[in-house]
């Protein structure tokens, strides 16, 4: 499994799942859901039915990457 670049976290729709969350930071898929169902995933975690998503802001914060560099509609 292979990371995400910050252009690639950058691109990121509004909402995404916990895998892709996950690899962002550099995680497995079963590390992200043990973290996210013990409450301990690093950034806001949103429970939708038997769901989890990650606001791609929350991710944005957690590395320090800058919100005002995400790519517009125009672009």
């Amino acid at each position: 499994m292979q990371g995400l670049t910050a252009a690639e976290i950058r691109a990121l729709p509004a909402v995404v799942d916990l895998v892709t969350a996950g690899r962002a930071l550099g995680m497995g898929r079963t590390k992200s859901y043990e973290l996210a169902r013990a409450g301990r995933f690093p950034c806001p975690v949103l429970r939708v039915g038997r769901s989890y998503l990650v606001p791609t802001a929350g991710l944005l914060t957690l590395l320090g990457l800058d919100h005002s560099q995400l790519p517009t509609e125009s672009e």
